[in-house]
């Protein structure tokens, strides 16, 4: 089964989340913001795809940190900032499982294809 991380009302979230839909796949949804990430699950997705491709840069939590702090941010800050605002992590994440996928394009959608409809 796939998981998927995200934001409720974030547009690329709920996009990929159409698609999931409309393919049939069998997935779950996990909110980050209401119900927060874990230390091991946030370690397993910065191993997975680094620390710089899971911060998200463009978004308004990022632009609302002092400017210091967006200068002076590594690894163990990422991760901390990341673990204090949701809302900081790249989204969507997937779990696939075997592999974690930050992002939602054409292709994310040829990577996992076009699952079975479930029964």
């Amino acid at each position: 089964m796939i998981i998927l991380f995200g934001l409720k009302n974030c547009d690329r979230c709920r996009k990929a989340r159409k698609w999931l839909d409309q393919t049939g796949a069998d997935y779950q949804f996990v909110d980050v913001r209401d119900q927060g990430i874990e230390d091991d699950l946030i370690d397993r997705w910065i191993d997975a795809v680094g620390w710089e491709a899971l911060l998200n840069r463009r978004g308004t939590t990022w632009r609302g940190l002092d400017e210091e702090v967006r200068q002076a941010v590594d690894g163990q800050s990422a991760r901390a900032l990341m673990m204090a605002h949701p809302a900081l992590v790249k989204r969507p994440v997937w779990d696939l499982g075997t592999r974690i996928v930050v992002g939602f394009d054409d292709s994310i959608k040829s990577l996992i294809g076009a699952p079975e409809r479930q029964a």
